[in-house]
C-alpha cells in the first residue's frame, strides 16, 4: 500500500469514528485499530490527533471545492448552475455526515485557536468560498445576482442556507429533497416568486 493510500486509509477511519464518538472519546488507539495499520504510521503522517482530525475536516473543504469544479455545468444558465450546486453539496453531506460534523466540530475548536493553524483553516475555506463566488458570478453576469454585494459575502450566505438545510431533522424532507426552494429563497428572499425549473428543462 503506498503513502498516501495509507494516510487516507487513517482519515477514512477517524472519519468513521466520529460517527458515533465525540473527539475527545476517541483515542489513538481506536483510530490505529480501525484503520488497521500501526501507530508508528499514523505519526509518519499527523503530529498528533487534533492535526489528523484538522486534517479529515480541512479535507472537506478541498473535495468541495473538486466537486464544485466537477459536477456545476458551465455552460448552463446560471439558475441551473445554482441548483446543481444546491443538490451537489447537499448530497455531500447526506453521504458524509461524520464528515460534515467533524468541520462543525473543528469550526468551534478553531475559533479559539491562534497562528499558523488558524491561517491554515481560513485558507482553505476561502478556497471553498472562492469556489462559490465564481459560480455567483456567472449570475451577476446574468443580471439575475445583485452587483452592489462581494459575491464572497453572497457565498458565505449560501453556504449558510446550504449546511442548515443539510441540519435539517424533518424526515420527510430528508427523504424527498427538494432545492429548488433554497435556489428561490437565495434568489428572490422571502417574496412569492415564480418556482425554478427543473434541471434541464429550461
Amino acid at each position: 500500500m503506498s503513502r498516501s493510500d495509507k494516510r487516507e486509509k487513517i482519515m477514512r477511519a477517524a472519519e468513521k469514528l466520529f460517527t458515533s464518538r465525540r473527539f475527545h472519546q476517541i483515542t489513538l488507539d481506536d483510530i490505529v485499530h480501525e484503520a488497521r495499520v500501526g501507530k508508528g504510521t499514523v505519526y509518519k503522517h499527523f503530529k498528533d490527533k487534533d492535526d489528523l482530525f484538522f486534517q479529515v475536516a480541512t479535507s472537506g473543504f478541498d473535495e468541495m471545492c473538486d466537486l464544485l469544479r466537477r459536477e456545476v455545468p458551465r455552460d448552463a444558465p446560471f439558475a441551473e448552475q445554482l441548483l446543481h450546486v444546491c443538490v451537489s453539496v447537499s448530497a455531500f453531506f447526506a453521504s458524509r455526515r461524520q464528515l460534515f460534523r467533524m468541520i462543525q466540530a473543528e469550526e468551534a475548536r478553531i475559533a479559539w485557536c491562534h497562528g499558523k493553524i488558524r491561517e491554515q483553516w481560513a485558507s482553505k475555506r476561502r478556497a471553498l468560498l472562492a469556489a462559490f463566488s465564481d459560480i455567483l458570478r456567472h449570475g451577476v453576469a446574468e443580471g439575475i445576482v445583485r452587483s452592489d454585494v462581494p459575491p464572497e459575502l453572497l457565498a458565505t450566505f449560501l453556504m449558510g442556507m446550504l449546511r442548515t438545510r443539510s441540519r435539517s431533522t424533518d424526515t420527510e424532507e430528508t427523504e424527498n429533497p427538494d432545492y429548488r426552494f433554497v435556489v428561490e429563497l437565495f434568489l428572490h428572499g422571502a417574496g412569492r416568486r415564480e418556482p425554478v425549473a427543473e434541471i434541464g428543462n429550461g
